[in-house]
């Protein structure tokens, strides 16, 4: 489930983190609608685990603890261990996957540099930041005080090059009229993708077809070259049923060039 956290605030940098004049936020909203049958009666059963007077119990005594004198300087002292205990709590609290999966991340933009801030779920309080004269981009997990280089993606000239369909239908979102584009793709385990973007046209200053020319996947590369505009809207289709991302604020404003570096004190974590 992190991997796919991940990937969602990747390909909101990716959108958004080459931007040449856009200078301000996008607010998105997050939401998992599960259809398979099997996941829904995992979903079911993880809440029932998580009403369990037992399993509650063990939570409030595990939440004390937390708040404990002694054991809260101790975990303070130990920001990583802290955050792994914070988890284990919102895991065992939440149960099902829609509790683990983030309400909606935050993009700031500032030309060519990008923070995108993950609100709610599991990784709650974490951060993607993309420093593009470094051409880098980090994790950040502000529980556990800490950061991730992330590895930069590789090019696989074997990729199977995706399907994108421009079709003839429009929605309104926050005023744009935006168009849909279908990517199909055949995974290698030969299942296939389904991605919806709506992107308009009218929002200047996000250069989406400037990506093409950067260090991404050539299937990526392909969608992102032959979309016209910036989307607001994307519907992913998954095993589990389907995520559907849509901004729904969008504001030019200054932000300070100081957002768009890693916090002081921080210490590097490895995989």
């Amino acid at each position: 489930m992190k991997k796919v956290v991940l990937a969602l605030a990747l390909m909101l940098i990716v959108m958004t983190g080459r931007s040449q004049a856009f200078e301000g936020f996008m607010r998105w909203s997050m939401k998992m609608d599960i259809t398979d049958p099997k996941a829904k009666a995992q979903m079911e059963e993880a809440k029932k685990k998580a009403a369990d007077p037992a399993n509650q119990a063990k939570i409030k005594e595990m939440q004390a603890k937390m708040n404990d004198p002694q054991f809260k300087a101790m975990m303070d002292s130990n920001p990583q261990m802290k955050a792994q205990m914070e988890t284990a709590i919102k895991m065992m609290a939440g149960g099902d996957m829609n509790a683990m999966m983030p309400t909606g991340v935050v993009v700031k933009i500032k030309g060519t540099n990008s923070l995108t801030s993950i609100q709610g779920g599991i990784m709650d309080k974490s951060e993607v930041l993309h420093i593009a004269d470094k051409d880098q981009t980090y994790t950040i997990n502000h529980s556990a005080k800490t950061y991730m280089v992330m590895a930069k993606p590789t090019t696989a000239t074997s990729e199977e090059k995706p399907k994108i369909t421009k079709t003839s239908e429009t929605a309104t979102i926050l005023g744009h009229t935006c168009t849909k584009y279908v990517i199909e793709k055949t995974e290698p385990n030969g299942q296939t993708s389904k991605t919806n973007y709506w992107a308009t046209t009218e929002i200047k200053g996000i250069d989406l077809k400037a990506l093409a020319k950067q260090q991404m996947s050539k299937g990526q590369s392909i969608v992102y070259s032959e979309i016209d505009g910036v989307p607001l809207k994307i519907e992913m289709s998954m095993p589990q049923g389907t995520m559907t991302m849509e901004v729904q604020e969008l504001k030019k404003e200054s932000i300070p060039a100081s957002a768009f570096t890693l916090p002081a004190g921080y210490t590097e974590a490895k995989i």
